[in-house]
């Protein structure tokens, strides 16, 4: 099994939107890429820890690939919002991917650049790209947050543009 960690605004439904894909073994929602040891979600809510709120993916390659997930990633989110998703604003919901590999890395950069020079998101991607430190996984009822409550439908919808 691999590993995968995305940031793309409220884990709550990036989480659902990894969750239904093909390949993915499990997910947690978490706290990646701050200062603060062991951040509690109010810690990460005030912005000051340093973390995004992130999704860390656990897929079969021999299901799915990196790839195959880095454009769900694009599809799920809004690239070209630096540190906002929707109503969220804060560094803590920006747009990023946490790597954990230099394979990660090289595919990462390439979809980037690949995303941004197709147009299709009309604004520069401002999406980082920075090494998986430890990942915090959040409290418990942050886990599966939607489908606990019978909301997976409330998962974000792809990306208009990707359709």
């Amino acid at each position: 099994m691999n590993k995968a960690t995305f940031g793309a605004g409220c884990f709550w439904g990036v989480e659902a939107a990894f969750c239904a894909a093909d390949g993915v073994i499990g997910t947690a929602a978490g706290f990646i890429g701050g200062t603060l040891e062991c951040p509690s979600y109010e810690d990460v809510c005030t912005g000051k820890s340093g973390h995004a709120e992130a999704v860390e993916v656990t897929f079969d390659p021999d299901i799915t690939s990196y790839g195959a997930l880095l454009d769900l990633f694009w599809q799920i989110h809004d690239p070209t919002t630096l540190d906002r998703q929707g109503p969220d604003k804060g560094s803590q919901y920006r747009s990023a991917i946490f790597v954990h590999n230099q394979d990660q890395r090289s595919s990462a950069e390439n979809s980037k650049q690949a995303e941004d020079e197709s147009g299709r998101f009309g604004a520069p991607i401002v999406t980082e790209i920075s090494p998986a430190t430890i990942f915090f996984r959040a409290e418990d009822y942050h886990q599966k947050y939607f489908e606990k409550r019978g909301m997976a439908a409330c998962a974000p919808a792809i990306h208009p543009e990707t359709r």
